[in-house]
């Protein structure tokens, strides 16, 4: 009666974190998020753009105080799956035509432009959880986004007529002090 549970070639990896439903909150979720997709050797563009918007609407929207949204994001596969919870399911975002003249209301519309799948899904109250999916089309490398060789720069010279910038004096070995003489 005991069954084997399937065997996947790659691991399923995740990060969750909790954060303060504030501007400081979400722009963290954001760079929290660049530094994990980094680590997993993922493309940054469009994740970190679907992070930092779905932080910001729980920021702006779906906050109450005293309560903190979490931010988790996951892969299975080739597939990089967002999710941003917070405690306002009483507000399920809705897609609107922003005017031209309008300061907001373009978020939801970043999303879908962005976004493979995207949506909503209320959670246990007070909770719903706003999502987003991306699929890669092949196995990421790590290199693909790290430091790439161009061309040499040329070495700086300076105007004529500027001095060289100061150099500070080095620090003295640990215990010892430069005398004020």
């Amino acid at each position: 009666m005991n069954r084997k549970l399937p065997q996947h070639d790659r691991p399923v990896r995740n990060y969750s974190v909790l954060l303060s439903p504030t501007p400081r909150g979400a722009r963290l979720a954001r760079l929290l998020a660049t530094e994990q997709l980094r680590t997993w050797g993922l493309p940054l563009d469009p994740a970190q753009l679907l992070v930092a918007e779905l932080a910001n609407n729980a920021a702006t929207h779906g906050r109450v105080p005293g309560r903190n949204f979490q931010l988790l994001f996951f892969v299975v596969g080739r597939t990089l799956r967002i999710e941003v919870t917070d405690t306002r399911g009483d507000r399920l975002p809705q897609r609107h035509l922003a005017a031209p003249s309008d300061e907001c209301g373009r978020g939801l519309t970043l999303v879908a432009a962005l976004a493979d799948r995207w949506g909503v899904v209320p959670g246990l109250p007070p909770r719903k959880t706003v999502w987003a999916e991306l699929t890669f089309t092949a196995p990421q490398s790590p290199a693909l986004d790290g430091p790439r060789l161009g061309p040499p720069c040329a070495p700086h010279a300076l105007p004529a007529g500027e001095k060289a910038p100061h150099q500070a004096p080095p620090l003295p070995p640990a215990g010892q002090t430069h005398s004020r003489e």
